[in-house]
């Protein structure tokens, strides 16, 4: 199949012609419990997820952008529920990380407004890679290392944990690496983006490939709707495949990245 290519398709018959363990990272946000309308579109999640085991590497990770309609008064579960599928099929749960959005569009008058979605870190084993950002200030730079870094042992008790024992010289950097949580605007680049209905930030998938990923590695997008993923791919260095059903999105994703190539 062609790499540097998005496939106007649905994402089970790009997969059908890859290769088995083909894929380094997977970094998508599906189009999950009807929040958006994707021309009509729906997708059928369990085979998707059996598919996406199959042709990733071992040691590979898909990165799953999701979040919740509350309908009834309820959340719908859907992206616990998935997650837990992902597992079901072999993935581990690597993370469950959280995409703090700085704000929200709607207020709720019966609970506290949502201002996050999940972002499930799956692997397929143990990641093969993993390139820490480190952009956080410590608040404890430059204290010892030693002092710094304890485990309390079952009695309550401290004690400097193994890893740093002939560190005691160290001091705790000024910047540390990145928590799980991450805070940024859902800003849509609509110059580029047109009228799709749910671009999520360049940031977010830039800063999975630079974690996950690396150069020349195999990036995949089975909704990738306006191309943002394979737009930072592409301009990190890595080989991007993307597959999206409407043909309006496809044009939009190839006129924006056309820019970039």
């Amino acid at each position: 199949m062609k790499i540097n290519k998005i496939y106007n398709e649905n994402c089970l018959d790009t997969m059908e012609r890859m290769p088995d363990n083909f894929i380094d990272l997977v970094v998508t946000s599906p189009p999950y419990d009807d929040l958006r309308l994707y021309k009509g579109y729906s997708f059928d999640f369990e085979p998707i997820a059996k598919m996406l085991f199959r042709k990733v590497k071992q040691g590979g990770v898909v990165v799953w952008v999701v979040g919740d309609q509350t309908l009834n008064g309820s959340e719908s579960g859907s992206s616990f529920k998935q997650a837990l599928y992902f597992k079901e099929v072999g993935f581990n749960l690597h993370d469950t990380m959280i995409w703090d959005k700085k704000g929200f569009r709607y207020p709720d008058a019966t609970r506290y407004n949502n201002v996050f979605e999940y972002m499930f870190v799956l692997s397929k084993g143990k990641p093969n890679t993993f390139n820490p950002i480190e952009d956080r200030p410590n608040k404890h730079a430059g204290s010892s290392v030693a002092r710094k870094s304890q485990t309390r042992l079952l009695d309550g008790s401290l004690k400097p944990n193994s890893a740093w024992k002939n560190d005691r010289d160290k001091v705790v950097k000024d910047i540390g690496k990145r928590f799980n949580i991450w805070s940024i605007s859902p800003v849509a680049h609509k110059k580029e983006t047109g009228n799709h209905p749910a671009v999520f930030p360049e940031e977010i998938a830039e800063d999975h490939i630079l974690s996950w990923s690396n150069k020349g590695d195999v990036v995949y997008d089975p909704f990738c709707g306006s191309g943002t993923t394979p737009k930072m791919a592409l301009l990190n260095n890595r080989i991007y495949i993307g597959s999206e059903t409407a043909k309006e999105y496809c044009d939009i994703a190839e006129e924006r990245l056309a820019k970039y190539r």
